[in-house]
């Protein structure tokens, strides 16, 4: 399998590409709409067809690049269907997969940070993307867009820690540097989520966060519920490919 990790410096967003090889089909994970051209010209170069775009959630920091694919690859729009989202080509539930060649994630839901929240898991490759629910040694936040810490807390040891503990995880994102982590190193040095932190100490750590209110929040949400498309944006959709 084909795996791409892909930086949005401006929001520390992790972008995701994986592709079978042989069949030539992909699927992106999370794309930023102002990294569109590079993650397009990424898929030509390495002679790829993108099958389909998936959410983690409807993001508040960022506007996502799938109705910008869509129009310009043909690319579907998957999104978790907790998210209440519209006008999407699917809406994924718990224990679904998403096939693209040999390959398929299994859909994960992860709710806590947003009440949409999935995290996607590949079992034959031992990796899990997991989005803003479980970040490396943190985890996303809980106070905003229906935000949960109890919800956060064990849907995280249910659905992640709960996998093998060689298996890889890769955050939706990271402002410290850090590409990659693992379930058994999360299980024992995550300080808000690892072992012998019990859900009320999370609860506890979550309320105490005081953080600051995303600076595009108020753009990014709306946009992301309508698909990452802007009022502005004024383009013929391609047909899209079965994914």
């Amino acid at each position: 399998m084909l795996f791409r990790q892909l930086l949005d410096p401006d929001t520390s967003t992790w972008t995701y590409l994986l592709a079978d090889p042989e069949s030539g089909e992909a699927v992106l994970v999370d794309p930023v709409r102002e990294q569109v051209e590079r993650d397009a010209r990424l898929v030509s170069e390495l002679g790829l067809r993108l099958v389909a775009t998936l959410e983690t959630h409807v993001h508040a920091d960022h506007v996502t690049g799938a109705w910008l694919l869509r129009q310009r690859l043909g690319s579907r729009i998957l999104y978790p269907r907790p998210t209440g989202v519209l006008g999407a080509d699917r809406l994924v539930d718990e224990g679904e997969r998403v096939v693209f060649g040999r390959h398929a994630l299994e859909v994960r839901l992860t709710p806590g940070h947003t009440d949409g929240c999935a995290s996607y898991v590949l079992p034959q490759a031992s990796l899990a993307l997991t989005g803003d629910a479980l970040l490396i040694r943190g985890s996303g936040r809980t106070d905003f867009q229906q935000g949960d810490s109890r919800r956060l807390y064990r849907s995280v040891w249910k659905q992640l820690l709960s996998l093998p503990e060689a298996m890889q995880l890769y955050p939706g994102h990271d402002y410290h540097g850090r590409t990659v982590t693992t379930v058994g190193e999360e299980r024992r040095f995550n300080p808000r989520l690892g072992e012998g932190r019990t859900e009320e100490d999370f609860v506890a750590t979550m309320a105490g966060l005081d953080l600051a209110r995303p600076k595009r929040i108020d753009e990014a949400v709306p946009a992301n519920l309508a698909l990452g498309r802007l009022p502005a944006d004024e383009a013929p959709r391609a047909e899209a490919p079965a994914a």
